[in-house]
């Protein structure tokens, strides 16, 4: 695939991401796909195959509110595409506010998103995920 369809795959993603589309984001995802979220947050750890981003994008939904003030920028060479960009958001279960600057590693096989690494502001997540004292 040209870096150019890759690009269109992963905002694609990042559509049915927006939309809440489970079923959109499955079918551009591989069968073996993994997304590693580092921190000490809900929503950290790796996440494999189907069954583990159906489960990551329920937990989501249950964890977070993210809105994105601008689209992300995108960088590709390859099999590669890097999203940069920035979201804010909220933690349901604290009521507590972040602001994130983030770029997302994301691996094109076969045509379809088969690995994502996220690299966000660990400390900015889990201080939000943190009940008040």
């Amino acid at each position: 695939m040209s870096t150019q369809e890759n690009v269109q795959i992963v905002k694609d993603f990042f559509a049915a991401m927006g939309r809440g589309d489970k079923q959109g984001l499955l079918a551009i995802s591989a069968e073996n796909i993994e997304w590693i979220i580092p921190g000490e947050w809900p929503l950290a750890g790796t996440h494999r195959r189907h069954a583990g981003l159906a489960d990551l994008l329920q937990k989501a939904s249950e964890t977070v509110e993210t809105s994105y003030p601008k689209p992300p920028e995108f960088v590709a060479q390859d099999d590669r595409v890097l999203a940069v960009g920035f979201a804010t958001g909220r933690i349901k279960a604290t009521n507590r506010s972040f602001e994130d600057h983030w770029v997302f590693a994301i691996t094109i096989q076969n045509g379809k998103v088969r690995k994502i690494r996220e690299y966000i502001d660990t400390l900015a997540l889990a201080r939000a995920s943190e009940p008040k004292s």
